[in-house]
């Protein structure tokens, strides 16, 4: 049952006040305010018992972390979360708040970093978690049909006993749902070998707002019959339908795969190693990243990772994936002959994925120092996130640019991401939240974007933190186009309302 809380239940009641407090500062800077929602009732908690016994969560304790994001700088305060096992379960439910006019937070594996995956206000958080089978996988196509709230490690550890491998890579994948991973239209380290989910997805089933099910889930490579529609859900972001199962082309399993981590002494180097890398490298080049000094520093101080390479203000992780490693290894050891001799890298050291022990440890090692990049920072104090691409010749000047300007306001500014496809992560991290500083960096960030020809979201997407710049990659006639569809698919606003777009109003 809901209900208010009793003498035990001080600690659940400050949290719960905490949570609002830290919403209502949000909402007024962001100028949110809540929808006429209709609050949620004893009947209504009744009723989703009756649709799903024992996966209905009120216990304010319970709740906690599903209220906030993962970077810990978002906070809802939703009395409710439902666990459906089904897509039928979806659809009584949303055919119900439909009805009702109850807001609903659909929520993956809460990997976010805009403050789209989890309730502004007191939405009721409709999570996928017990969303996790596995429907159907063909060898011959290499067509993987999934629920959505499979976890994205699972998924590849599952494939690779069959020769697969998910086209898809981050560093959340431990946690990650493949359905909030298409519905955000996650992007990661094997973009630039696979392509994105626009073109790995083949088909998607989807709740609609009003408990109506669309089945658009194929299974073929070629369909050309009329509108894409599920290209509408992926990067959605839950406010168009709930995606409930996914239909995904799968590539084979690498025979071979290698690393280098090589250090570059400038970030002209790092972009004359990468036109040298493609060009000499080609069909096995499967990821290209680099990442600055501040990076290894934050990294090596708090999580105690100990680079092999060390003393170059930048660094570069390329990953090869072949069929014949004896192949690969040539055309890497002359690729690295090549930018030794010529001065585009300075040092480095490689890695072969492989079932000993040591060469294991080192590769694992290698790709730990780029993934856990994010998770170094939230331990350097508040982090001011940023994902922007850019064409790559002016990817790194936003983040000199945003030191000078930020000067000793802030404690690190660092720069790193997917240069392969022009993807940087901008982060700046200060000892606490400060609107001042904010203030400095938005919309200095957003403006310098637009005026270099680039995105304000490469592949975060816009969620609640990002919504209101939108126009600074999208023209109004496409903000509105988009909140046409928003209004055709889900006139009353439930589905993950503040998020994405802004106000149509």
């Amino acid at each position: 049952r809901l209900r208010g809380p009793g003498p035990g239940d001080s600690r659940a009641l400050h949290a719960a006040s905490s949570s609002l407090q830290e919403v209502m500062l949000t909402s007024e800077r962001y100028g949110v305010r809540r929808l006429p929602f209709s609050p949620l009732s004893d009947g209504d908690v009744a009723f989703f018992e009756g649709v799903m016994p024992g996966r209905v969560i009120t216990d304010p304790e319970e709740l906690e972390p599903f209220n906030v994001d993962w970077l810990k700088s978002v906070r809802g305060c939703s009395k409710l979360m439902l666990k459906p096992q089904t897509t039928a379960e979806v659809s009584q439910v949303l055919r119900y708040c439909y009805e009702r006019n109850l807001a609903v937070n659909p929520q993956g594996g809460n990997t976010g970093l805009v403050g789209g995956s989890v309730p502004v206000f007191d939405e009721i958080i409709l999570s996928t978690v017990l969303m996790n089978r596995i429907i159907s996988f063909d060898k011959v196509s290499g067509i993987l049909v999934c629920q959505a709230g499979c976890v994205l490690e699972k998924l590849n550890e599952y494939l690779e006993e069959q020769g697969f491998v998910m086209p898809l890579d981050l560093g959340a994948k431990g946690s990650c749902h493949i359905g909030g991973n298409v519905a955000t239209n996650a992007g990661g380290l094997r973009l630039l070998r696979y392509g994105s989910l626009r073109g790995t997805v083949l088909g998607l089933e989807v709740v609609l707002a009003d408990g109506s099910t669309l089945d658009c889930l194929a299974s073929l490579r070629k369909d050309n019959t009329g509108y894409d529609l599920k290209q509408l859900f992926i990067g959605s972001e839950g406010t168009l339908g709930v995606i409930t199962a996914v239909s995904i082309l799968c590539p084979q399993k690498p025979k071979a795969v290698n690393l280098a981590f090589l250090g570059c002494q400038s970030f002209t180097k790092v972009l004359e190693t990468f036109t040298t890398c493609r060009a000499m490298l080609g069909e096995i080049l499967s990821a290209y990243e680099f990442m600055d000094e501040k990076c290894m520093e934050l990294v090596e101080k708090h999580l105690k990772l100990s680079s092999p390479v060390a003393g170059s203000p930048f660094y570069v992780l390329i990953e090869t994936s072949g069929s014949s490693s004896t192949h690969d290894e040539e055309k890497l050891n002359s690729f690295l002959e090549r930018a030794m001799a010529s001065g585009l890298v300075t040092d480095g050291t490689v890695a072969t994925e492989d079932k000993k022990i040591k060469a294991s440890c080192h590769f694992l090692l290698l790709w730990s120092l780029r993934e856990r990049i994010t998770e170094a920072l939230t331990h350097d104090g508040y982090v001011y996130k940023y994902d922007i691409s850019l064409p790559v010749g002016k990817l790194y000047d936003l983040v000199g640019d945003t030191r000078a300007r930020l000067g000793r306001r802030a404690k690190n500014v660092v720069g790193y991401g997917h240069l392969g496809d022009g993807n940087l992560h901008l982060n700046i991290t200060a000892e606490s939240y400060s609107h001042s500083l904010l203030d400095a960096i938005e919309p200095f960030v957003y403006e310098w974007t637009a005026r270099h020809n680039g995105s304000i979201s490469a592949e975060h997407g816009l969620g609640f933190k990002k919504k209101q710049f939108i126009q600074y990659s999208k023209p109004s006639e496409a903000v509105l186009l988009m909140q046409r569809f928003k209004a055709m698919l889900d006139p009353k606003g439930i589905l993950n309302p503040y998020k994405m777009l802004p106000s149509s109003s």
